[in-house]
């Protein structure tokens, strides 16, 4: 791994807490496929790692909770004929993950008034439209 993979802020997914598994790549064949292991299955053990501030690891807690398994968190790649390249997808993916999922909640909305004006001229506008398809039947025309 060439660096430490930012979440955000100061705080990198610890080396020392990834878990890699390798395994064969599903798919079609060719010469060399059914040797090499190149899909990677990356694990993060969400639920007693100390390189996340306890909020955080709550909010990360709670919005994967869909996707722990005993408070790990998988992530698999398999798109690259290399396991480098593998690696290095499945880790900017987890970092990415993490970076959604521990970012703070979005500010309320305040809610806005329509100014009476724009009400106004919208109401007109369906008025004349109204007039403009009415005027297109052929009612009075016997």
């Amino acid at each position: 791994m060439p660096a430490p993979y930012v979440i955000r802020g100061s705080v990198f997914l610890p080396e020392a807490e990834l878990m890699w598994r390798f395994s064969r790549s599903s798919g079609p064949g060719g010469q060399h496929v059914n040797t090499s292991d190149s899909q990677v299955e990356l694990r993060f053990d969400l639920a007693r790692t100390q390189a996340l501030p306890p909020v955080w690891k709550e909010r990360a807690l709670e919005r994967l909770a869909g996707r722990l398994v005993d408070g790990v968190v998988t992530v698999r790649a398999s798109e690259h004929r290399s396991q480098w390249r593998n690696r290095e997808t499945a880790a900017v993916r987890l970092a990415s993950l993490l970076a959604e999922a521990t970012a703070p909640p979005p500010k309320p909305r305040r809610p806005t008034r329509i100014p009476r004006g724009i009400n106004e001229r919208r109401l007109r506008e369906k008025k004349q439209r109204s007039e403009t398809k009415r005027g297109r039947t052929g009612r009075g025309w016997t």
